[in-house]
This record gives structure tokens, C-alpha cells and sequence, in this order.
């Protein structure tokens, strides 16, 4: 942790709306280090250019949408996670090249496991984004053998099938608006806020969906949530992907490696828990 390195940023567009900057300042209080973490409006389209003008002050960027194919490409090393899914949420700018991490992954993760979600066979993820290919990886390291996509393209269901492959389970493609699913042990909607779905569509993905995990959060009742309280389903929403994310990208800046706890851990993660709960 060399004095120079002391500022961090999280880039996206938009930006105003993230809670990474009060998450990360209580966990930087609760370690006693005197960085400084704020945000930045970043378009994909000058994303190479902006990070071309950060100096060694920098130690890392948090990058959301739409910038982690941005990130994936302009990192030099990467972690298996980012491999897999293309995508770099965090940035490590402290070596002489850029090194790239998907926590999005642990994050899904670790909120599925505190939610006591850690063992199940047959998923659902509704959407086919990045944000979708972060919870098939998730999906299949807590267990999964098959996975089914709903999209309301089919075609963009293909690349999850070729991740599926490499990961060793199987990935179907389910148009949205079909009317008889499968039942499952875990749905897990991969959605933004704003995704518009009709009563009807929502009620029959939760009719057979058991468990629903929402990645959204912060942004009212989704349609989906709502589905899911009719069909009197439990629902989790996203604040536990957005604490565990970020406890992985607080470990990276502090000590360069998601699988380190920090010092004095627990007493970090209440800090960064208390504020977002108080948010």
C-alpha cells in the first residue's frame, strides 16, 4: 500500500446514481487509510482516452455500465473470472500494466450463499447481457448442472450456451413469452431496473421460478418482484451482490488479490453494511 497510490474512482454512464463511493469510503474509515474514492461520467467511447490520462496517484477504477468490455480490453492480465465472462468490473493501476477483475461474480455469490442459497441444480436466468454471463458463472460454481436463459432474442442466448460448454453445464435458450416452463430451484433475473415485462410473462416465470434473485436494487419493485409476491415466492434483491462486489474490490485495492481478506474483515464488511443499509 504505497503512500502515492491513494486515489480510486468508479467510471460508468451514468454514474451520479452509484453507491460505490459511500461503500468504499466506510471500509477505507474502518481501515484507517486516507484514500480518497469518487466518481467519474465515462462513455465507452473515450474510455481508452480517460484512462490514458491517469497518473501513479491512481490506484484502481470500480467500472460499471457500460464500460466492461472496455475494461476486459484494456487490461493486461485478468483474473479467471474476467476470462470467462469478457467483462472487468475492477481495475488494479498500481503495477506497470492494468490488471483486470470480475467480482461481479463473487459478488452473486456471496449474496446467494448469506441468503442461504448454496446448493441447487436447476437455474433460470432471466436476461442475456453481461450481467447474465457474471450470474451463469456464479450459477455453475454453486452447483448448477442446467441453466435456462430467458431472452426475448434467442440469438443472444448463443454466447451462454458456448460459456456453458466450457463450463461443463448445460444452457437453454426459452424465449420470453413462452407459457409452460419448467420448474426450477432458482431464478435469477439479470435485468436492468427500467426492463419493461408484461403481467402475464412476469407471472408465469414466477409461477414455476421457486426462489427469485434480483440483481436490481435501489430502484423500486420491479416487474418481477411484484410476480413474485402474487406467487407468494421468496425474493432477494441486489444489495447482497452489491456489498459482496464490493468487499471483493476493496480486498484488490488493499492487497491485489479478491481471495485475501483484509485485515480485520468482519469489522469492514459491518462498516460497509451499516451504510449501505443506511443509505
Amino acid at each position: 500500500m504505497t503512500g502515492r497510490h491513494t486515489h480510486l474512482q468508479v467510471w460508468g454512464d451514468p454514474v451520479s446514481h452509484s453507491r460505490s463511493p459511500a461503500l468504499h469510503a466506510a471500509a477505507y474509515r474502518a481501515l484507517g487509510l486516507a484514500w480518497t474514492y469518487d466518481r467519474r461520467r465515462v462513455s465507452r467511447s473515450v474510455f481508452p482516452d480517460e484512462l490514458a490520462t491517469l497518473d501513479d496517484t491512481y490506484r484502481g477504477l470500480s467500472v460499471t455500465y457500460p464500460l466492461k468490455e472496455s475494461a476486459f480490453s484494456a487490461s493486461v492480465i485478468r483474473d479467471d473470472r474476467a476470462e470467462l465472462t469478457g467483462a472487468v468490473n475492477t481495475l488494479l493501476l498500481t503495477g506497470p500494466d492494468p490488471v483486470g477483475f470480475n467480482t461481479d461474480v463473487g459478488g452473486i455469490v456471496g449474496a446467494l450463499r448469506e441468503c442461504g442459497i448454496a446448493d441447487f441444480r436447476r437455474a433460470r436466468i432471466v436476461g442475456a447481457g453481461a450481467t447474465a454471463t457474471s450470474a451463469l458463472v456464479a450459477a455453475a460454481e454453486l452447483g448448477a448442472e442446467r441453466v435456462d436463459v430467458v431472452a426475448r432474442r434467442l440469438p443472444a442466448v448463443v454466447p451462454l450456451q458456448e460459456l456453458g460448454d466450457r463450463l461443463g453445464i448445460i444452457v437453454s435458450a426459452v424465449a420470453l413469452g413462452t407459457r409452460e416452463l419448467s420448474p426450477v430451484d432458482l431464478t435469477i433475473a439479470a435485468l436492468p431496473g427500467d426492463a419493461r415485462l408484461v403481467d402475464a410473462d412476469a407471472d408465469v416465470l414466477a409461477e414455476a421460478g421457486a426462489t427469485l434473485f434480483d440483481v436490481v436494487y435501489g430502484q423500486g419493485i420491479t416487474a418481477l418482484q411484484a410476480a413474485w409476491a402474487r406467487a407468494g415466492h421468496p425474493v432477494h434483491t441486489g444489495e447482497g451482490m452489491l456489498l459482496h462486489q464490493a468487499v471483493l474490490q476493496v480486498r484488490i485495492f488493499v492487497g491485489g488479490d479478491p481471495a485475501t481478506p483484509l485485515p480485520e474483515e468482519d469489522a469492514v464488511v459491518g462498516a460497509m453494511r451499516a451504510c449501505l443499509v443506511g443509505d
